[in-house]
């Protein structure tokens, strides 16, 4: 049956075309200006034309207003609203009320300590989200800076809505990564690129094969 993959910060006709061939669950779009992998709402909706139905369109969106979002919505079909920043479980819950749409909230972890904060969204989201927390310098993203937490952190742990595993994933990884933590759905973005923010299609190619083969 396979482990559910997340292809985040995709950009380009040829990367959506790869991943949609390999099985990917879900096809990710960063709205948030400062990475490399952003995209405008005009380019994700022409990217979203040509996703069939059945993979999720998630939108990525870091501590963003109301307006950024409607402009990504009118725009593009996106199925999931994911927060990567700082936004409180009560910002959270309003945005998924006035969208209308699937929330999926990501949680930096580090230590065990960061699992408590992740418990305050369990009722909220539609989807958890466990990435590594960003090293502390100024050039830092939220999320796809190829890093990996420790893993046991969060195994044989139950929550009470589904999740995903990301941070410094890559295909010869991800056996070890699903083993250890137990995870059914895991997400990629920089362990699937040559350079930040220019996805490989063979790498994407070979994370989706070996997701598919657990």
């Amino acid at each position: 049956m396979g482990v559910a993959a997340k292809i985040c910060g995709l950009s380009t006709e040829e990367t959506i075309t790869e991943a949609i061939a390999g099985g990917a669950a879900y096809l990710g779009f960063v709205f948030y200006p400062r990475s490399p992998r952003a995209v405008s709402p005009q380019q994700a909706g022409q990217l979203c034309a040509i996703i069939p139905p059945g993979i999720a369109r998630v939108g990525l969106f870091v501590d963003a207003d109301d307006r950024t979002i409607e402009a990504a919505l009118e725009a593009a079909p996106l199925d999931i609203l994911q927060f990567h920043g700082a936004e409180t479980p009560e910002r959270v819950e309003a945005a998924r009320l006035r969208f209308g749409r699937k929330v999926m909230k990501a949680v930096a972890i580090a230590g065990f300590e960061d699992l408590l904060g992740a418990a305050r969204y369990e009722d909220i989201a539609d989807l958890l989200l466990f990435d590594a927390k960003p090293p502390r310098r100024g050039d830092a993203l939220p999320g796809g800076n190829g890093l990996a937490f420790d893993w046991r952190l969060i195994a044989n742990r139950s929550w009470r809505c589904p999740w995903m595993l990301s941070g410094g994933l890559t295909a010869e990884l991800l056996p070890e990564a699903v083993r250890v933590s137990g995870a059914a759905a895991v997400d990629v973005s920089s362990g699937v690129e040559s350079r930040p923010g220019v996805k490989d299609p063979a790498k994407i190619r070979a994370f989706l094969a070996a997701a598919h083969a657990l």
